[in-house]
């Protein structure tokens, strides 16, 4: 049957059915484009090289006359493809191959100079901010601007906690960058940073924040921003950009088993790295609370043992004596939950809670001791010198391999098949546990053929494994056991670029 619809019913009709197809009509989905940002942010980035002071001091010596001839560059390998060697010769920024000339570089440039790394104007008065490990070690540092003036830079400051250092050069009216507010990034938020990778000047990479407030063993004061934006050897001290053009990060580190980008960076958010150049320009150091504790994770086990429906928290490991904390009344085995009134979801956010504070400061923290809360009032004080090189103001010890473990119950046995030894991976940090591909519910039954039946134990037997060799790892998974390779680092891992 037809029905018949009225001229106005009709025009109603209509306008209802276009509505309800733009309803349909998907959001149009956009990607940034960061063209105008660039151009509007990389005036202030800067390229940071230096002379090391062995190669400084070999310059002046008897064996000053042996250096390289200026301009010439070392020979490439032999086993390149020949593609890759006419690409190197022609394309490479500080010259590759026997006629390769440097780039841009003054005629007077000093031949041992290096590029470590990167870093932007924070003030306009001529004060660049850098990582500490760019320029440590470093008998001169020459800041190379956008415009390709290179100026000497005098070393203002450096934190190592940090890894921030603050240089001046004597220049006025730069272009400094726009401070952000890194405490509003929300993970999933598009930045860019810019460096200089591999010597690459003015190298554009874009990615996400991936996370926030990471926690790791080089800078335990630091809660870092992680990214997935390109980061690689020569990006260090670089800035991260938010969308707005605001400097929300100042690039750092990378966790990589191949030296180059997996993915994974690591950035000191702005609001730190102000604070300690601030410090360094004021003061030519750096305070930082202290409360003086040893913490460790709450895990799963200790957690039900504490009567607590979650893990979560600090707990404090040991208390050390004459500090703030032994004042404030806090022992042994008391479980932080909250410090100035931030939640501790995990131990590693305390240190730098704690790092933050202004010496003095009276701030409440709420505890778990015997099953009740209780909350005590304590007075932070400056972090000591001595004691930042041992402990650290509220620290945790370094998980040996990478890896928390913890004893195994008879429940936990029956389930893993384990008759005897062994002990629960509950915790996988970078390290060599993980390059060996342990993964959290293995159970660690022997490493180089010695038991491993206790935390303890683990923390002896790695101990003593050198440097530098590969030992066989025995875990159980799924039921079944597993061997791994484990490949100890020839030195202790610094993290940095």
């Amino acid at each position: 049957m037809l029905f018949a619809v009225r001229p106005r019913a009709a025009l109603l009709f209509a306008a209802t059915l276009a509505l309800v197809a733009c309803s349909r009509t998907p959001m149009e989905v956009r990607l940034p484009d960061f063209a105008d940002l660039v151009d509007e942010v990389s005036p202030s980035v800067v390229n940071i090289s230096t002379v090391p002071v062995e190669t400084a001091e070999a310059a002046t010596g008897e064996d000053a006359g042996a250096a390289a001839v200026p301009g010439e560059a070392p020979a490439l390998p032999e086993n390149l493809p020949e593609w890759m060697k006419r690409f190197l010769e022609q394309h490479a920024p500080n010259g590759v191959g026997p006629d390769a000339e440097p780039e841009g570089e003054p005629e007077d440039a000093p031949e041992d100079q290096q590029s470590l790394g990167s870093g932007f104007v924070l003030w306009a008065d001529g004060y660049i901010i850098t990582n500490a490990h760019v320029v440590k070690d470093a008998k001169e540092v020459l800041v190379r601007l956008s415009d390709r003036r290179e100026l000497p830079a005098q070393v203002v400051g450096m934190d190592e906690p940090s890894d921030i250092a603050l240089l001046k050069i004597e220049a006025e009216g730069l272009p400094a960058v726009r401070v952000g507010d890194s405490g509003k990034l929300r993970v999933g938020q598009w930045v860019m940073a810019i460096g200089s990778p591999f010597g690459f000047d003015y190298s554009v990479t874009a990615g996400i924040v991936s996370a926030k407030g990471r926690s790791l063993f080089t800078e335990q004061y630091v809660p870092f921003i992680q990214t997935d934006a390109a980061i690689n050897p020569g990006n260090s001290g670089g800035p991260l950009f938010n969308l707005k053009g605001e400097v929300i990060g100042v690039n750092s580190q990378i966790y990589s088993q191949t030296g180059g980008n997996s993915g994974i960076a690591f950035s000191i958010p702005i609001d730190v790295a102000t604070k300690v150049a601030q410090q360094l320009k004021d003061k030519g150091k750096v305070t930082r609370g202290w409360l003086g504790v040893v913490v460790q994770e709450v895990t799963r086990g200790l957690a039900q043992s504490f009567g607590m429906a979650r893990a979560e928290g600090a707990l404090v490991a040991r208390v050390i004596p004459g500090s703030p904390a032994e004042t404030a009344g806090i022992q042994p085995g008391d479980v932080i939950l909250s410090f100035d009134g931030e939640e501790l979801a995990v131990s590693n956010a305390l240190p730098p809670l704690v790092g933050a504070m202004d010496p003095g400061a009276k701030v409440p923290v709420k505890l778990l001791r015997e099953g009740k809360q209780l909350t005590l009032k304590v007075e932070i004080g400056e972090l000591p010198d001595e004691v930042l090189a041992k402990e650290g103001g509220a620290t945790r010890p370094r998980l040996p391999l990478g890896l928390g473990v913890e004893r195994l119950s008879a429940e936990d046995r029956a389930l893993a098949r384990v008759a005897e030894g062994g002990v629960g991976v509950v915790r996988v940090e970078p390290g060599p546990g993980q390059d060996a591909g342990i993964r959290e519910g293995d159970v660690l039954l022997t490493i180089s053929g010695q038991k491993i039946d206790s935390p303890e134990r683990l923390r002896e037997v790695a101990a003593g494994l050198p440097p530098g060799g590969s030992v066989p790892v025995l875990v159980q998974r799924d039921g079944g056991p597993l061997f791994l390779a484990l490949a100890m680092p020839a030195a202790e891992p610094g993290g940095g670029k």
